[in-house]
């Protein structure tokens, strides 16, 4: 049996993936395809509304109240992530493309197990 993972450890990990999260936003915001895709414009602003509810590591001082944001937030970076991956093929097929919705998913994936963790 693996021993559970301390709340500071698991919110150091959901940090980590908040710095991919921030370059997918990043790059999508400015690309061209989002001036016109109200869809990608939606996605990017539910990716923002997730990284701004838990804020930055070096301001958490309440790592369960982090956890908890995470966690009532998480349902909106997964409709950002299933929307991104079903319209991203019809936006653009383009490697930068591709692979965002790769490391959008593998950081939503890697959050969900980190933030369910104690269940």
């Amino acid at each position: 049996m693996t021993p559970p993972v301390e709340p500071h450890d698991r919110v150091i990990q959901i940090d980590q993936q908040v710095a991919h999260l921030w370059m997918v936003r990043t790059f999508l915001k400015h690309a061209d395809e989002s001036e016109d895709d109200e869809d990608l414009r939606d996605i990017v602003r539910d990716i923002y509304d997730f990284i701004l509810a838990v804020g930055p590591l070096d301001e958490v001082d309440d790592d369960a109240k982090y956890l908890k944001m995470a966690r009532k937030k998480l349902s909106k970076l997964r409709k950002a992530t299933e929307l991104y991956e079903e319209i991203q093929p019809e936006v653009s097929g383009h490697t930068n493309f591709v692979m965002a919705a790769k490391s959008l998913r593998l950081a939503l994936d890697s959050i969900t197990l980190t933030v369910n963790a104690d269940r």
